[in-house]
């Protein structure tokens, strides 16, 4: 049984060296795109506020209240039949360890002019970072899984399903007492265009987020004589 359900919701099948090369790349600029978010000074990420406004309910150190939504968020997605892969693993691991070994090689700034800079170099990191880890075919992590999941069972674009998910996060993170800055806003409502302009650079829009191709008019006929 327990074969059957790992087999039924996990995929970790050998794949080309090409898929790793494109999955650690794509998780290191995601990485990278944090550093950037955090040595900004600018405000946390929709995410990282509702992880802070747990913390602030209930003590929990931040880092586990984001495994736990991470594992939560798994747990939901497994009843509906969503499958992870390495790139699920891989998400949990490198996107944190790349976080670390690049956040000291940053300047922080405190000038607006920089850190709105720094913002939007994030925002361009992070589209190609999961335009490029998703392409790889090899599994979405849970937030990443979500949104996919929502996009295509609903049939709605890329861009709106994520905006709605940090929007409606980060609303929870401030009703909990989570610090909102000027770029969780400037986040919340520019992410879902960049992921969606980062997965079709990859060419891994889901299918049911690509637009109708146009109908062709049809042509005309000649009159008879």
């Amino acid at each position: 049984m327990f074969g059957s359900f790992l087999a039924r919701h996990f995929d970790f099948r050998p794949v080309a060296a090409r898929q790793w090369v494109q999955l650690i790349f794509g998780l290191s600029m995601y990485g990278l795109a944090i550093s950037f978010m955090m040595q900004s000074q600018f405000g946390l990420g929709p995410w990282d506020l509702f992880h802070q406004g747990i913390n602030k309910l209930t003590g929990l150190k931040v880092g586990l209240v984001s495994e736990l939504v991470g594992f939560g968020l798994m747990a939901i997605l497994l009843l509906v039949d969503i499958r992870f892969g390495w790139g699920t693993i891989s998400n949990i691991i490198l996107i944190g360890l790349v976080t670390d070994l690049t956040m000291p090689l940053i300047p922080v700034v405190s000038t607006w002019p920089w850190q709105l800079g720094y913002y939007l170099l994030a925002l361009l990191l992070c589209g190609i970072g999961i335009g490029a880890y998703i392409g790889a075919n090899m599994g979405a992590g849970p937030r990443d899984s979500f949104m996919l999941f929502l996009v295509r069972r609903f049939n709605w674009p890329v861009r709106h399903v994520r905006t709605g998910i940090e929007l409606s996060v980060l609303f929870l993170g401030w009703i909990m007492g989570g610090d909102v800055g000027w770029g969780t806003l400037l986040f919340a409502v520019s992410i879902g265009p960049a992921v969606q302009w980062g997965l079709k650079l990859f060419k891994a829009l889901p299918h049911s987020a690509k637009p109708e191709p146009v109908a062709a008019e049809p042509a005309e006929v000649a009159p008879s004589v």
